[in-house]
């Protein structure tokens, strides 16, 4: 599995994921905050399923011309 969500990606991805969880947790929002699950998990294993189909990617481009 290549990866293809890249750093800055990464961390919005988790810090949203992390937000949505905490609201629902807090009462903000209902049970559906827990979808937040999804965002980090693609973010923590650095890969998109949605990405993919379409040959879309974040990561940098490295000196080889490939993506990491």
């Amino acid at each position: 599995m290549k990866h293809n969500v890249g750093t800055t990606d990464r961390i919005l991805r988790i810090a949203l994921g992390l937000a949505l969880i905490a609201a629902s947790l807090l009462g903000y929002i209902g049970a559906w905050g827990w979808i937040g699950l999804l965002p980090i998990a693609t973010g923590v294993f650095r890969f998109c399923p949605a990405y993919w189909p379409f040959g879309l990617s974040t990561c940098p481009v490295g000196p080889d011309g490939h993506r990491s």
